[in-house]
């Protein structure tokens, strides 16, 4: 049975989740964060311990709700997942609130900026993503394929460009040329 901490925790980062993809590091203070969590600001540091300890958590959480979409896919559509997670992604989840986007398109420019910690915490949780995302095969080395890291930069980034553009029609072309791109590849 999880403990009322245990969830008042999780409903905490659920809306620091939203707070940060929607505002940001930089444009979400711990008085804002806690704010729309429904709690203190004393609460927030009890469950945090520090504005980056809640982002590091919020990353960490992001990288993995992507890795859980990734498993989901390619246990439901077994060797069509790419194509059809593609889609989802670049369609449903491009168009989707920027508060309720994925961690990997609207936090990785935060994390650039972030500490050594964060940073280490975002890698380890791509790697494992990534690991994931190429239905761990990886390569004699040890190192995730080549191919996975391509594919995986330009799903991501093509929803970014296609979120930061004005035009719709703009936006429909980049992630258009995407999807045949990995299409292609598949």
């Amino acid at each position: 049975m999880v403990s009322k901490k245990e969830l008042t925790h999780q409903r905490i980062l659920a809306s620091i989740h939203k707070t940060f993809r929607q505002h940001g590091y930089d444009g979400a203070g711990v008085n804002g964060l806690a704010n729309e969590a429904g709690v203190t600001s004393g609460a927030f540091y009890a469950h945090f311990g520090s504005k980056s300890g809640a982002f590091r958590e919020t990353v960490t959480e992001g990288v993995r709700q992507f890795s859980a979409a990734i498993s989901h896919f390619q246990s439901i559509h077994g060797d069509k997942w790419l194509e059809q997670f593609t889609q989802f992604y670049l369609g449903e989840k491009r168009r989707s609130e920027l508060s309720e986007s994925c961690a990997l398109q609207s936090l990785t420019p935060e994390v650039i900026r972030s500490d050594d910690e964060t940073r280490t915490v975002f890698q380890r949780e791509l790697l494992k993503a990534a690991e994931i995302f190429s239905n761990g095969n990886e390569s004699i080395e040890g190192n995730v394929d080549p191919n996975t890291w391509a594919t995986l930069s330009m799903i991501i980034g093509g929803v970014t460009l296609a979120r930061a553009v004005k035009d719709p029609a703009l936006a429909d072309e980049i992630t258009n040329a995407v999807q045949q791109s990995v299409k292609s590849k598949s």
